[in-house]
């Protein structure tokens, strides 16, 4: 390996390897520091590959990428100081080795960061348009509009330097998929034309135009894209927080979770095991029913499922939504033995006891339940992110307040929501966020070109609901739960579980949403018209 020096406590380097990191930890590296974008070259290591390795080895790790030919932006040269500040220390303890594909981004940077003058950063910039959240439905709308016009100055603003493939955390914690194949660098799906801020958004002011940021600086825009997703609210459930990923309780809503599901349902054989879902709304209503039909299955094929009492607790009135689909699913309910309760709700977890106590709605009231556990799968309550719910976009539920067809904020004509965060009654799942994307999209172009808005978004939501290993019941509607197949009956019914609907799920739904989606390409979607119905 070709180490290149600049000071005794670092060093630069081209490229390096998984199995490089313990003989830097040997050399007496403390850190390390990536500059490369992932994508550049076909057998490049992914950087998150790299991060978990790092960490694992002992040593830290940050990532600052840089693009190919560029030189290091103002924000890029600001973490890097700050970030060799805290590696290095202030006695000067730390030794970093920072890489990039020859060693010449990582010099670049390093040397602007160690400049004696910091520039001051500009309290406030401007674009013609700001999409906040860089998430499935920030991403596809950014690329969509740069896509039809691009000219336009377009900044996506996401603190994460890490994306990932949510719809997939399901199949990881049944055993199908691996975690690493849901996560990809971010800086890799930025459109090429948008100028990305890694900073999280600390305020909106819609009568101004501007949001404001982390460091105090402000972003104004002539239009905005809120895509911000919503909030996992661990903390809402006394006791959880404390016990996630250990003594049995676990959760495929996070993706450090999602592997010790399936760790728990390969080694369960005979005991209890609670399935959980909360009030509405959450992404994926069919996610929690996901994991509890893949882990039955699971123990079904080992021989195991009669030792194993299965209960579903809901805090919804009825095992889904759309009544067209429960027949298919209670098929499974009663042929996997499991227990249905409806209108109950997870309110306490004691870990270490395996206790889990629930607040169930009967005809005589509220009951307050403990029941032990093996296994625990939890869904948590889901809000508004705290930053939507105090700004003046929210409406009375927390949520951006649009107009539900047009996705355009009610109060504020220039702004527009997508994805979780907009307070619409669709399901909030990446079907709908696909399908709500191009409508923004032109809804926004028109506001921008004083024209009506003429598109409408219909309230589409997909939900295949995985009822075995390879087999999915595939649930897609509209608002009001009108039934709203992408394909004729006669070659899907999504009120039968189907083996097509299952190839559609596992092979072609990641392709479309890695290559597809986030890129703008908008296959199989085309915006309707208020007039098309």
């Amino acid at each position: 390996m070709s180490l290149r020096f600049l000071t005794a406590h670092f060093a630069v380097s081209p490229q390096i390897r998984v199995e490089d990191l313990p003989a830097l930890k040997e050399q007496g590296f403390t850190a390390i520091i990536s500059t490369r974008p992932d994508g550049e070259e076909k057998d490049q290591p992914n950087v998150a590959d790299l991060g978990v390795a790092a960490e694992k080895c002992g040593l830290a790790f940050a990532y600052i990428p840089v693009r190919m030919g560029a030189t290091p932006d103002a924000h890029s040269v600001t973490v890097m100081r700050h970030t060799l500040a805290e590696m290095i220390g202030p006695d000067n303890t730390g030794k970093v080795l920072a890489y990039c594909r020859s060693g010449r981004r990582a010099s670049d940077l390093f040397e602007l960061a160690s400049a004696q003058t910091e520039e001051p950063a500009p309290k406030s910039q401007r674009f013609d348009v700001v999409v906040v959240g860089g998430g499935a439905g920030g991403l596809a709308c950014a690329a969509s509009l740069l896509r039809r016009r691009p000219e336009l100055l377009v900044a996506v603003i996401e603190p994460s330097t890490e994306h990932y493939y949510q719809p997939g955390w399901t199949l990881v914690g049944g055993g199908v998929f691996e975690a690493k194949d849901t996560r990809r660098s971010e800086v890799g799906l930025i459109p090429a034309r948008a100028s990305w801020i890694r900073q999280a958004v600390t305020g909106f002011k819609p009568e101004q135009n501007s949001v404001e940021l982390g460091d105090g600086s402000e972003i104004l825009y002539d239009a905005l894209v809120v895509a911000t997703g919503l909030k996992l609210d661990w903390a809402a459930i006394p006791g959880l927080t404390e016990t996630l990923g250990k003594n049995g309780v676990t959760s495929n809503y996070r993706f450090d979770l999602a592997p010790y599901t399936w760790e728990l349902v390969s080694k369960l054989e005979e005991g209890t095991a609670l399935f959980t879902q909360p009030p509405m709304p959450i992404k994926c209503a069919g996610a929690p029913q996901k994991a509890m039909y893949l882990a039955c299955d699971a123990w079904r094929r080992k021989g195991v499922l009669g030792r194993v009492q299965v209960t579903f607790d809901t805090a919804t009135p009825s095992l889904f939504g759309v009544a067209d689909f429960v027949p298919a699913l209670m098929d499974y309910i009663k042929g996997y033995s499991i227990d249905l309760t409806l209108k109950s709700r997870l309110v306490a977890v004691d870990g270490e006891n395996k206790i889990a106590t629930f607040e169930r709605t009967t005809e005589n009231g509220v009951e307050r339940i403990e029941r032990k556990f093996d296994m625990l799968h939890v869904v948590p309550p889901q809000t508004a992110p705290d930053v939507i719910k105090s700004s003046p976009l929210a409406g009375q539920d927390g949520f951006v307040s649009v107009h539900p067809d047009t996705m355009q904020h009610t109060a504020f004509p220039n702004v527009f929501a997508v994805g979780d965060v907009a307070g619409t009654s669709n399901a909030k799942t990446a079907a709908a966020a696909r399908k709500q994307a191009p409508v923004v999209v032109e809804n926004l172009i028109a506001q921008l070109s004083g024209r009506k808005l003429d598109y409408a978004y219909d309230g589409y939501g997909g939900c295949p609901l995985t009822v075995e290993r390879g087999k999915i019941v595939l649930a897609e509607f509209g608002y009001g739960g009108k039934l709203m197949p992408t394909l004729p009956g006669w070659i899907l019914n999504g009120k039968k579980p189907t083996r097509l609907a299952w190839f559609l799920k596992e092979k072609i739904m990641p392709r479309l949403y890695w290559d597809f989606m986030l890129r703008g390409r908008e296959l199989f979607v085309r915006p309707a018209r208020k007039n098309e119905g």
